[in-house]
């Protein structure tokens, strides 16, 4: 990546930006634009036409839900169009398309060869840039820029839903470096950086792929009593044991702890049920929320309890169990403990995978579902002897170790590219 430098702002109050690549520093102030004014031709419409399975017969058909968070070509679930396109339905290299209306008012795709032919539905609008007068990766990347959500933020409004209609895209201001090459300097800093951010986040689908099959074959499935992939000093040891969850175990329940006991600076380290689905995995080691409530008010955690929720919103999510690696840790309501001299991050692993299923349906409910005591005991589990089960342990938590930071470090990047943004593109005063 080129080297930046620090430039303030004009005395004046000209658009400067903070960062600026060495060459370009005597180049003078940014300019004000409206993309109306860098575009080809009007911003244009696409087709409206309901989708239909994907073949490669058809046109393939770009919808909003297509389109990415960070403005790629989801591939996973094509769909094509079933209707008679012109060649100027289909998109070309550098056309940009932005979503106008909904939830994902403002989202935005770059085409790009690589994705094959596309045509565009009616949802989206599609803005083709001048490249002699805006470089279309520099207006692709200030479509993720803090000045431009806020834009959309304003000009989206609606007394119903929210929308941007293509007269209004055209009337976007932008500020733009005085120069070509300057646009495509700084175009070509933050996609090498999306690169990369991209690179890691296949990594980290990759581990994440490997550990949903690692459990798949490490724990027995549905009408098995062994698992498919046993470590080598484990594959003579026999069937696993056969029991109910009532049979190796003991329940309880948590104590409530409301949203507005947590405190930023308490004392005393507490786990709420809703944290099971945001924030921790199947093992909990750091914990995120703190109170100041007396402990002895409270139901306090012995190390190796696994907490599953009682209550939730669908049958699938609520299977969700955590071993708790800290004694006394206040466990908030709604949640199940069960206590056993089962290792208990094995046993979570082994719930949240082989046994989510039929955790699901026994849970009982609809608009909110709960998970009991009494239900939870008639689950039938199979478990191996202590050192399997620690292996197993073991080999789960390291892997989910190379996820965690695998995750910390695309998060590092996101945040790494979002403050470089806010250097290399000129704050505007509101």
């Amino acid at each position: 990546m080129s080297k930046v430098i620090k430039r303030a702002k004009s005395k004046a109050g000209g658009l400067i930006p903070e960062l600026r690549f060495p060459e370009f520093v005597e180049d003078g102030e940014w300019e004000l634009k409206i993309l109306g004014d860098c575009l080809l031709k009007n911003p244009e419409y696409g087709i409206n036409a309901p989708a239909a399975p994907y073949s490669d017969k058809l046109p393939t058909y770009l919808r909003i839900t297509d389109i990415s968070d960070d403005g790629t070509f989801i591939t996973r679930d094509k769909v094509s169009v079933n209707r008679n396109v012109t060649e100027d339905n289909y998109l070309s290299e550098g056309d940009i398309v932005l979503a106008r209306t909904g939830a994902s008012v403002g989202k935005s795709y770059k085409y790009r060869k690589k994705d094959g032919k596309l045509v565009f539905a009616g949802f989206l609008i599609r803005v083709k840039p001048d490249t002699k007068k805006i470089d279309s990766e520099l207006l692709f990347q200030f479509l993720y820029s803090e000045q431009y959500w806020k834009w959309v933020s304003f000009i989206s409004a609606r007394s119903g839903q929210p929308g941007i209609n293509g007269t209004e895209y055209a009337s976007m201001p932008i500020n733009l470096p005085p120069t070509i090459p300057e646009q495509q300097k700084i175009a070509s800093c933050l996609s090498s950086l999306d690169e990369l951010i991209a690179a890691h986040n296949d990594k980290l689908q990759a581990l994440k792929d490997h550990k949903k099959g690692l459990m798949q074959n490490l724990f027995p499935q549905e009408g098995e009593k062994v698992p498919k992939f046993r470590f080598p000093e484990f594959e003579n040891d026999g069937e696993w044991v056969n029991n109910t969850l009532g049979e190796v175990a003991t329940f309880s329940k948590g104590k409530g702890i409301s949203k507005s006991d947590i405190s930023e600076n308490g004392s005393l380290p507490c786990i709420r049920y809703g944290e099971l689905y945001t924030h921790y995995n199947e093992t909990i080691r750091d914990i995120k929320s703190f109170t100041n409530l007396n402990s002895e008010t409270l139901v306090l955690s012995e190390k190796n309890d696994v907490i599953i929720p009682s209550s939730g919103e669908t049958h699938i999510d609520i299977a969700t169990a955590s071993c708790v690696m800290k004694e006394g840790v206040a466990l908030g309501g709604d949640l199940n403990i069960i206590k056993t001299r089962i290792n208990g991050v094995f046993l979570a692993y082994y719930l949240n995978n082989a046994k989510k299923k039929e955790l699901a349906q026994i849970a009982q409910g609809i608009s909110v579902v709960h998970l009991y005591a009494n239900q939870l005991k008639t689950l039938v589990v199979y478990i191996p002897s202590f050192k399997e089960q620690q292996k197993i342990a073991t080999c789960l938590s390291a892997l989910d170790e190379l996820i965690t930071a695998q995750s910390e470090k695309v998060e590092h990047l996101q945040s790494h590219k979002k403050g470089l943004m806010q250097g290399l593109f000129p704050k505007i005063d509101n």
